[in-house]
């Protein structure tokens, strides 16, 4: 054992973000040690919701927390889909227990900070897993006797630690993709969402029930409760210019009122509620661009950010965590083989939900024919039917 009571030559995960906490319990229960960092001295999350498909539930039900998380979800029975410019109902995709049964597990809502600290607590509770907060990872070297040297900084010192692995889970400003030959950086969309959570019972009973999402000219919007339907949870997505010095910022109401000024008004009135608002740029990274380097890979956000018109960011980062598990039993000979290996399997289905999400952003925001036909096909559509083309997506599971 090191010193500090850590083991010797562990896995090291940058980030304890949703894909790092997921991905040190992964690699846990596939038989490593995990030194898991974060440059942050106190994890947070600034209120959002996400949303959990079946796909990515099923990673969490093996990881055991399902139990943990259950009390701070909700499982919509729809989503109901909404004209923005006429305030009509367009369409339902059938969620609640069409959706459980079809697939062997639910469609969750969630809030983010909820989902953190189940999997943070099951993280700080599993031996084997060492978090070191305040400590982030900038580099990455051989020592003299040809083992793989983790270069980190905290409040007081730079050191380094022998490790057999470094999984960079550090979002979507990654750090460690640096040390990845070829990567791109993270490019700004062209598109702003503006995001806020409000108590339920200052709203009616109306946005309550089940998830939303609302469709106009060049903006959409996403509503769905969370924290066991205590709170609201909204997103409204717009193309937009980013002019703040920092990727996320507070909002101002009246700016965004402008931009949902030809909506219908119970969505404005809705708008007007949250004391708070705050505004993201949405960025993406290519998935097509690699992802390992040797004895380093790229998970999560890291490799593969993506605009969140399929809802499916933080699943492909916990699916990522899975899969990697697998290339990686505790009796690995191979490292780099095996990350490349990792990178092969998942790269494809990753790089074609990155491009489902980036045709969604056009379908999403059509006007004049275009969304005619669109709101044609949803009115024309059981909401059956339109659960079956996620099918491909959600029926996924950690077996492959």
């Amino acid at each position: 054992m090191a010193q500090n009571g850590e083991a010797e030559n562990p896995i090291v995960v940058a980030g304890a973000g949703i894909g790092g906490l997921t991905a040190a319990l992964a690699l846990r229960q596939a038989g490593h040690d995990v030194v898991l960092m974060d440059r942050a001295a106190e994890l947070s999350e600034v209120g959002a919701g996400l949303q959990l498909s079946p796909n990515a539930v099923s990673v969490l039900d093996r990881l055991g927390v399902l139990e943990a998380l259950e009390p701070y979800v909700c499982a919509p029975e729809y989503l109901r889909i909404w004209s923005g410019r006429t305030g009509q109902q367009l369409g339902r995709v059938r969620f609640g227990d069409f959706i459980r049964k079809r697939h062997g597990h639910p469609f969750w809502v969630v809030h983010r900070a909820d989902l953190q600290r189940v999997l943070l607590e099951r993280v700080q509770e599993t031996a084997g897993i060492s978090v070191r907060l305040g400590t982030e990872v900038f580099d990455l070297t051989s020592s003299p006797y040809d083992d793989l040297m983790c270069v980190y900084r905290d409040d007081t010192e730079t050191g380094k630690l022998c490790c057999k692995a470094l999984i960079g889970a550090d979002g979507v400003w990654s750090k460690t993709r640096r040390i990845v030959p070829g990567h791109q950086t993270a490019r700004f969309s062209g598109q702003v969402a503006y995001r806020a959570t409000l108590p339920m019972d200052g709203v009616s009973e109306r946005w309550a029930r089940d998830s939303g999402l609302w469709l106009h000219k060049d903006s959409h919007l996403v509503h769905y409760p969370v924290r066991a339907g205590r709170e609201l949870n909204i997103v409204g997505l717009v193309q937009e210019d980013w002019e703040d010095e920092t990727w996320s910022a507070r909002a101002n109401t009246e700016t965004l009122l402008h931009r949902f000024r030809d909506w219908p008004s119970d969505i404005r009135n809705l708008l007007t509620i949250p004391d708070t608002w705050l505004k993201w740029a949405l960025c993406s990274v290519d998935a097509s661009g690699p992802w390992t380097h040797g004895q380093v890979a790229l998970v999560g956000d890291a490799a593969h950010a993506m605009l969140p018109y399929m809802a499916q960011g933080a699943a492909m980062a916990i699916e990522d965590a899975a899969v990697l598990a697998r290339h990686l039993p505790s009796d690995v000979q191979n490292i780099a083989s095996a990350l490349r290996a990792f990178e092969r399997e998942r790269k494809p289905r990753v790089s074609r939900i990155q491009n489902i999400a980036f045709r969604n952003a056009s379908v999403f925001h059509y006007s004049g024919a275009g969304a005619f036909a669109r709101d044609a096909v949803l009115r024309l559509s059981k909401p059956e039917t339109l659960t079956a083309r996620f099918d491909d997506i959600y029926s996924w599971t950690p077996d492959g």
